[in-house]
């Protein structure tokens, strides 16, 4: 799951919350059923999101850089701090307009508008039930629609398939922060206490490493046990994936500690033989050209000489094979190449010595 940054968790109600706390509140069930039962302004102003997409309860920290965007949080930071978010459709789309936004978006409430040092505008928004634009009254100075709620199906408390699948949710997330490195370890405290269900599963959706494609699929299933199996599947692919990079690391970094100790094996033999006076393994290589230049073969011994002893040097000195090609290597040398002796053909004295 991806990290969410700038922002800390706790487990306060949202009630009250104050403007300088450092800490923002996960959703608990009162906040969601009242929530629930708060109805939806009739019209509101739009806000696209580039690169993201808000989910109910979940609270993200977003960079307004557009003119349009920035009065849109201004005008609505002064009146009822309320908006509706939705996700663009091309994160590439520098000034969308309605074609390029999606329909199906969340209401948000702004908990915070925070003037960065470089200018740009953040600001903390909190997601709060999804809606769906009916229909888009104004473009400038920025979108304004009438929004319609999307209800939404939720399974019985007594559902036992949804109990196994929250469950699972629940344990797969845990696992998830163990295995990556980036997560903090902080975060599974968050997850422990969540007690709202559907949260639960927004919040995971909204932290899960998803395109703002399949986040925005994922947000659009009116069912909520629908939404948390179609969570549970991204999250088995997630943890596959982790699992095998991690698998993959292990492998490298024991690779790697392998090779380590080899080379400083070897490096340690190089120094005991130069202070005992041997040969070094560079200047045993040396001796072996000199005699390998010495000797009477023709040019396909040389080559295949060649070939064998630049084998050698790829070798570590510390394996079995090593030995092997070295004691090939030194038969080669030692065998009389084109050398021949004076031989005397001579039977008659030759069965005289053999007579006495």
């Amino acid at each position: 799951m991806a990290k969410t940054k700038n922002i800390q968790f706790d487990t306060m109600s949202l009630h009250g919350i104050d403007e300088d706390a450092e800490l923002i509140p996960l959703m608990t069930p009162e906040d969601e059923e009242e929530i629930n039962n708060e109805k939806l302004p009739e019209t509101l102003p739009i806000l696209p999101l580039r690169n993201t997409v808000l989910f109910p309860g979940v609270v993200i920290p977003i960079t307004a850089g557009r003119d349009k965007s920035i009065k849109l949080i201004k005008d609505a930071n002064n009146g009822s701090k309320v908006i509706g978010v939705v996700a663009q459709k091309d994160e590439e789309t520098e000034n969308p307009g309605v074609k390029d936004i999606n329909t199906l978006g969340t209401v948000a409430r702004i908990l915070r508008v925070l003037q960065m040092p470089d200018g740009n505008t953040t600001v903390i928004i909190q997601g709060k039930k999804r809606f769906e634009v009916a229909e888009v009254l104004t473009e400038k100075p920025y979108i304004t629609a009438t929004v319609r709620e999307t209800t939404e199906v939720r399974p019985t408390r007594d559902d036992k398939e949804f109990r196994a699948i929250i469950d699972t949710i629940k344990e797969l997330s845990l696992q998830i922060i163990r295995d990556n490195p980036n997560i903090p370890s902080e975060a599974s405290f968050a997850i422990k206490n969540i007690q709202s269900d559907s949260f639960l599963i927004n919040f995971v959706s909204s932290n899960l490493n998803l395109s703002v494609k399949d986040k925005q699929d994922l947000l659009e299933i009116g069912s909520l046990q629908d939404r948390a199996l179609a969570t549970l599947k991204y999250m088995n692919i997630e943890l596959q994936k982790l699992e095998l990079k991690n698998d993959i690391q292990s492998k490298v970094r024991s690779d790697m500690d392998q090779q380590q100790r080899e080379y400083y094996l070897h490096q340690q033999m190089k120094t005991i033989q130069e202070e005992l006076g041997g040969l070094s393994y560079e200047e045993e290589v040396d001796e072996m050209r000199k005699k390998a230049k010495k000797k009477k073969w023709n040019k396909a011994v040389a080559e295949h000489f060649e070939k064998e002893l630049a084998k050698m040097q790829r070798m570590n000195p510390q394996v079995a094979e090593y030995s092997i090609q070295r004691n090939y290597l030194d038969l080669f040398l030692d065998l009389p190449w084109n050398e021949f002796s004076k031989d005397k053909f001579d039977l008659k004295r030759a069965q005289k010595i053999l007579d006495k």
